[in-house]
């Protein structure tokens, strides 16, 4: 592990590099280097605007990949977000290869990560400090409705689209509690259906959020995945979970739903979220239109009474 510096922000790599060159972006004040993508993502700002910058080929001390397949990654995803554009997806501003590097510039967007897993040994140092997860799971049941209705929106248009979401998790989104606007921020391995799980257990994503399918080579990988995808996010903003059920998710390779007792809707709305995750995909809802629907439904009287 090697220290890298530009400006005032200190930053941990495999070697040693100079990324003096983002200067022309003006000047560093954030950072996140822990990453398995083997990209760097540091946040530049001039007198005029900020950039979230996203650079492949760093060698990440937690790099999955070679640099050089982190490059390949990020050059294949690029088109994504031109092809999937949603008032909420962050955009690009400019991308082009530097050096052994590629480099994605974003517009800035405000917000902060649902699951910013860099920052938890600093959670468990000071139980003062709240997560992003925590604050949002306490924001008002109104606020959590608007953010669940814009990733309808967002997984509707990836359908329409004609892509599947993979690796969609509440590390995919961020949350701005001062303006209360959701963004989704990372969309790298989303792909053109059709799709077939080739990885079989080791298949993209978060085995908190993931459906069966998802461990099972030669599985198709389609809209019913991601309406699983959507419900077992609905279930970690409007559930509660133990640490314990976490764990097992992880042990037995399986989401589980959260209690009735634990659930912080009404009834009719629970039962809505627990067919969009039902184990057996054909129990499942048929398209995300129908799922939105008995969703709308099932919390109008919620909505109202917020």
């Amino acid at each position: 592990m090697i220290i890298n510096k530009l400006d005032s922000i200190e930053f941990r790599l495999k070697e040693l590099h100079d990324f003096t060159w983002l200067k022309k972006y003006g000047t560093a004040f954030w950072v996140v280097d822990e990453t398995g993508s083997g990209c760097i993502c540091i946040g530049m700002e001039d007198a005029e605007r900020k950039y979230f910058c996203k650079i492949a080929g760093v060698n990440t001390v937690e790099a999955e990949v070679s640099p050089k397949e982190s490059v390949e990654i990020l050059k294949e995803a690029v088109h994504l977000y031109y092809d999937l554009a949603h008032p909420n997806l962050i955009k690009i501003f400019e991308e082009y290869d530097y050096n052994q590097f590629y480099v994605v510039v974003f517009e800035w967007a405000n917000g902060e990560c649902l699951f910013d897993h860099w920052n938890f040994e600093t959670y468990q140092r000071d139980t003062t400090i709240k997560s992003p997860k925590e604050k949002f799971i306490n924001l008002s049941v109104s606020k959590k409705l608007k953010a669940t209705e814009v990733l309808f929106s967002f997984l509707q248009n990836v359908n329409r689209k004609g892509y599947v979401a993979v690796d969609f998790y509440d590390g995919s989104l961020m949350y701005d509690f001062i303006a209360d606007v959701i963004t989704i921020c990372d969309i790298d391995f989303f792909r053109k259906a059709p799709v077939i799980n080739d990885k079989g257990i080791e298949w993209f994503g978060t085995k908190r959020l993931k459906a069966p399918e998802e461990y099972i080579e030669g599985s198709v990988i389609d809209e019913k995945t991601n309406i699983f995808t959507l419900g077992a996010l609905i279930f970690e903003f409007f559930g509660g979970f133990s640490d314990e059920e976490i764990h097992l998710r992880y042990c037995n390779n399986q989401f589980v739903p959260c209690t009735l007792q634990n659930w912080h809707l009404g009834e009719k709305s629970y039962q809505v979220a627990s067919k969009a995750v039902n184990f057996n995909r054909a129990e499942r809802y048929r398209t995300f239109e129908e799922f939105f629907r008995e969703w709308k439904s099932a919390t109008k009287s919620v909505e109202q009474s917020a």
